[in-house]
């Protein structure tokens, strides 16, 4: 399978095709018979969505989002292609069962996100393979103690490699007033000085002379533009205009002050200790972040899936490479058929944005007053009437990461045919969060 998958991913590096459409007719055909739910992944669209990405990378290497894929065969295949490096891990549990893979592709694993798994803490200090393979995130001094009390009675096989998480949200302000803040609530660092502050109080931690952290890179997410539609699509063409130049000035006007200041904090860190790398970007922002010269390496995995919160960008256009089919199993009116489950919920704050879309057979909608179940889904239109008990509606889901919690593999699609899976996590017996 990983040869299949790589070879998948190695076309789509080719040329600067138009995105497939997603071929739910052929994706119905293909896993006829199949007990449901299910979901799947057609290969082309993601060979597809892995030229796009590196397209867009301009050269700069991409750390693989690990939250949004969650299969380490899909991993594998997307890792060993050239401009693809490393992993971005989302807990420190997973890292450490990355790590620990005989394969060893798995051998720079940044986690995203701080940590408070004491347990996991301090099995990562005293395994020196996990030691020198991960790198956790922190952001306070207040991370700092915990993780040096948790590990008061152990000796670590190295220092623990840590990253420097910053705070890359836009406050814009006028005469001196601030009109908010457009981003995410994440660290507390955002100036040159914080950063060096805790720069410094990460060297000063030792035992008997020896470090028991080091610093080995920075990262800075710029969620308000990586995850944020900059295009509108309400029906009414006057007013979606005015929103869409309203948000991309928004991103413009905020990725100009996070060049300036991201840089300015780098310099800054720069000039008390090395670093490996400065991590920034996701998928939504990539031909911008790879502009940034402070910025090293950048940061994507949802891309590679192309799910419906991606539909709304005017920088590119992903494929849709992931689907989940969930079965009919009754009628409550003539228009109306409900499926098995359906209720995939992206996570976000919660609106119609977050909520799967059933795509095959055309002309089926949720029903406002229900929306998508946690055991059923009623779905209404036409195409209801020619739909049988046990045919599958297919629907496309909003982000990457949580189809993959419901599964335990993903059917691979190649030209329409079925030609093998891919073990998911869960299929692994491992969920993480």
């Amino acid at each position: 399978m990983l040869q299949l998958l790589e070879s998948a991913v190695t076309r789509g590096q080719n040329g600067n095709l138009a995105a497939p459409p997603g071929n739910w007719v052929n994706a119905s055909t293909a896993c006829a018979g199949l007990p449901a739910p299910l979901a799947a992944l057609d290969v082309q669209a993601l060979s597809f969505n892995a030229g796009s990405l590196l397209r867009r990378a301009a050269g700069k290497p991409i750390r693989v989002a690990s939250k949004s894929i969650r299969s380490k065969e899909v991993l594998r295949a997307v890792l060993a292609q050239d401009g693809f490096s490393g992993i971005l891990g989302f807990t420190l549990p997973e890292a450490l069962w990355l790590a620990a893979d005989p394969s060893d592709v798995f051998d720079d694993v940044v986690v995203a996100y701080p940590t408070a798994d004491g347990q996991a803490l301090r099995a990562l200090a005293v395994d020196p393979v996990a030691c020198e393979r991960i790198t956790l995130m922190v952001d306070s001094t207040e991370h700092l103690a915990w993780m040096a009390a948790t590990l008061a009675d152990v000796t670590p096989a190295a220092p623990i490699r840590l990253c420097l998480d910053l705070d890359v949200s836009w406050r814009p302000s006028v005469q001196g007033r601030s009109l908010g803040h457009i981003g995410v609530r994440r660290s507390p660092v955002r100036t040159g000085a914080e950063a060096i502050a805790l720069t410094l109080h990460i060297n000063s931690h030792q035992r008997g002379g020896v470090k028991l952290f080091t610093l080995v890179g920075l990262m800075g997410y710029e969620a308000q533009i990586a995850g944020l539609q900059d295009t509108a699509h309400t029906g009414n063409k006057a007013a979606d205009l005015a929103k869409s130049q309203i948000l991309r000035q928004i991103q413009r006007s905020s990725m100009a002050e996070i060049i300036h200041r991201r840089g300015n904090i780098v310099a800054a860190v720069r000039n008390v200790t090395d670093l490996e790398f400065v991590n920034g970007g996701g998928t939504g922002s990539l031909e911008l972040t790879t502009a940034d010269s402070s910025v090293t390496e950048l940061a994507a995995g949802s891309g590679l899936f192309g799910p419906t919160l991606f539909d709304g960008y005017s920088r590119f256009e992903p494929a849709h490479a992931v689907g989940f089919a969930a079965p009919v199993v009754r009628r409550p009116a003539p228009d109306m058929v409900t499926v098995l489950g359906g209720g995939w919920i992206a996570s976000g704050p919660p609106g119609a944005d977050r909520s799967p879309v059933p795509v095959h057979p055309p002309g089926l909608s949720l029903l406002g007053a229900e929306g998508a179940g946690e055991v059923q889904t009623p779905l209404r239109g036409a195409a209801a009437a020619q739909l049988r008990l046990g045919d599958n509606v297919w629907f496309r889901h909003a982000k990457s990461g949580e189809v993959c919690e419901h599964v335990d593999a993903l059917e691979m699609l190649d030209g329409g045919n079925r030609v093998g899976t891919a073990l998911t996590y869960r299929g692994e017996g491992k969920a993480f969060v």
